[in-house]
């Protein structure tokens, strides 16, 4: 007769109850399995092989009599057994209503945290470009530089996260994708601080949405207290009085292959210190008094950056540079595209005029030169011409004040007095005669550099200014 004993426990079926214990959650399995537990009937742990352990509540739905389980959390020391039962034993407790209630909602949870990337940043650009009542009046997009906003996501976010749900992305992921940008790790992008600053602030924005009440698509950002970006040097680039001359006489030539009328816009942005943005689509409406004595124009809010008017006086120069592109009584548009007739040009042309262009085909690798290469000067931006204007007109003289208003700059302090940033919105004046001595200003002395006299109007208010 054999008398053998072992110490062994005798196996129990697969999904038999035990007494749960904390050991047996972090306890590593080499596949899925499932334990229940005595003490809390209805709760068990579903253990996995890469060590995650969850807990469960298997129940009967007061509704609709089916038998249904949903996870009540992650095991960790902060979250062990006897948080588990307690949560059960709160659950059997509850109403049937509120049970059903609380069900309805963790599944939109699961849902909406269950959203990818992409998904996420489809319905971003939509609510962007939703048409809402502005101040002025008009139905505008919500975010009204929405495109940039989609192309930085779009190009950076979607090719690497698009597919992922997006409560999955981590801070690290950001992070990487950012240290990628700078170092030119990323396909396609050359190494660029500016590209990480942008894909940041895109990614931030959506994150920070997508976290608000009423989508809850993700619980936190993986953006915040991300490792701060070397600071970007800020451009100094100003013409001196022989590049400006050479520029200015430059443009006159009738050899250069890009057209007059974006050759003007350069020089009305060297007068007038708009941004290019804010001219290049100005219209003959907007133009008031011209043949007047204090010509200016009115820049509606929709173009201007800080989305409110802009009222610029016009100078002599700037009036002349006007007639020349208004070539005749039917042009609507002051710098009318010459590809697109009743269309104002391109937002981008003066940069490419000064840059150049590369037209890469399958036949043609061919290439239009910049104003710059052609007249032989160092390169520089549009916007460097407002930096240019605005020197000029602190080496005038002027102060600091009455240039930040012509560059539509908030004005912080005057005359070395610190200016509460409150009083601007109280002081709804547009400092016309200011800004008019400094453009009258700039005029003449453009003229003093390029060589040519101004019209005896223009002296004799300049006279009087003085």
């Amino acid at each position: 007769m054999d008398t053998t004993t072992t110490t062994e426990a005798a196996k129990r079926g697969r999904n038999s109850a035990v007494i749960l214990t904390d050991r047996m959650c972090e306890k590593r399995v080499d596949q899925r399995d499932k334990v229940y537990d005595r003490k809390a009937p209805g709760l068990y742990i579903s253990r996995t092989a890469s060590g995650v352990t969850a807990f469960n509540f298997k129940f009967t739905h007061p509704t609709t009599g089916k038998q249904c389980s949903t996870k009540i959390g992650d095991y960790s020391p902060a979250f062990g057994v006897d948080a588990a039962r307690s949560r059960v034993y709160a659950m059997k407790a509850m109403d049937p209503a509120e049970l059903v209630a609380l069900l309805a909602q963790k599944q939109a949870d699961k849902v909406a945290q269950g959203k990818t990337v992409d998904e996420i940043i489809k319905e971003r650009v939509a609510w962007m470009k939703a048409p809402v009542l502005k101040a002025d009046g008009e139905l505008r997009p919500r975010i009204e530089t929405w495109s940039n906003g989609e192309s930085h996501l779009r190009r950076f976010l979607s090719p690497r996260f698009g597919k992922m749900a997006a409560s999955t992305v981590t801070k690290r992921d950001i992070a990487t994708l950012s240290d990628d940008l700078v170092a030119g790790r990323y396909p396609g992008s050359k190494a660029s601080l500016s590209n990480a600053r942008h894909m940041r602030r895109a990614a931030s924005g959506l994150f920070n949405w997508a976290m608000e009440a009423g989508r809850e698509y993700v619980t936190a950002s993986p953006c915040a207290n991300l490792p701060p970006l070397d600071k970007e040097h800020a451009r100094t680039r100003v013409l001196s009085e022989d590049e400006i001359r050479i520029f200015w006489h430059g443009l006159d030539r009738a050899d250069l292959p890009w057209d007059r009328r974006t050759r003007l816009a350069l020089k009305f942005q060297l007068v007038t210190m708009l941004r290019g943005g804010e001219l290049l689509a100005a219209h003959r409406d907007e133009l008031i008094g011209l043949d007047g004595e204090f010509p200016h124009i009115r820049v509606p809010a929709k173009r201007v950056k800080k989305r409110r008017v802009i009222e610029q006086p016009l100078s002599d120069l700037a009036v002349e540079i006007i007639r020349e592109a208004l070539a005749s009584d039917e042009q609507g548009f002051v710098f009318d595209s010459p590809v697109y007739p009743g269309q104002p040009i391109y937002r981008t042309s003066t940069s490419l005029a000064l840059r150049g262009t590369k037209h890469e085909t399958n036949k043609d690798k061919s290439k239009t030169p910049g104003l710059c290469e052609l007249l032989g000067l160092p390169r520089f931006t549009p916007h460097d011409l407002r930096r240019t204007a605005a020197t000029l007109a602190g080496e005038l003289g002027h102060s600091d004040a009455a240039i930040a208003k012509c560059l539509d700059h908030a004005v912080t302090k005057d005359g070395g007095e610190k200016i509460a940033r409150v009083t601007g919105v109280y002081v709804q004046s547009k400092r016309m005669v200011q800004k008019r001595a400094v453009l009258d200003g700039i005029a003449a002395e453009l003229r003093r550099i390029i060589g040519e006299p101004a019209p005896k109007a223009a002296e004799d208010r300049l006279r009087l200014v003085a």
